[in-house]
């Protein structure tokens, strides 16, 4: 399917955080996953880390980032680059909300520090 219209995308919400699929196995992709992460305002970040790199850019709005010992801001235009295995910890500590396109690899899953469960995230199948 070479066009996904917004009507056609599914909705899934973890932690707060609405994961919105566009591209994945789903939608015709053999490698490449894509979604839009949208952030509610005070939203915590879970630390975690994947098996594949991900990028993010935010759309709009700022997130408290961490990636492996960095922290930082990242603010509307920004890209974040998490390399596959690096702690990964993203959130939204302001009072207006943000938003993130990502791209992973088709396959990817997380591992939760907390409890060292692995999480298959079913818009990056």
């Amino acid at each position: 399917m070479s066009h996904v219209s917004a009507e056609a995308t599914s909705g899934q919400q973890l932690q707060g955080i609405t994961f919105t699929s566009f591209v994945n196995s789903r939608t015709g992709a053999q490698r490449l996953a894509a979604w839009r992460a949208d952030f509610p305002p005070h939203t915590a970040g879970e630390p975690h880390t994947m098996s594949e790199d991900e990028v993010l850019h935010v759309l709009e709005g700022t997130l408290d980032v961490e990636v492996a010992d960095c922290r930082f801001v990242a603010g509307e235009g920004d890209a974040i680059l998490v390399p596959a295995g690096a702690r990964f910890v993203i959130g939204n500590g302001t009072d207006d909300a943000a938003s993130a396109w990502v791209v992973t690899l088709v396959g990817m899953t997380a591992t939760m520090e907390r409890d060292g469960r692995r999480f298959v995230p079913p818009w990056a199948q």
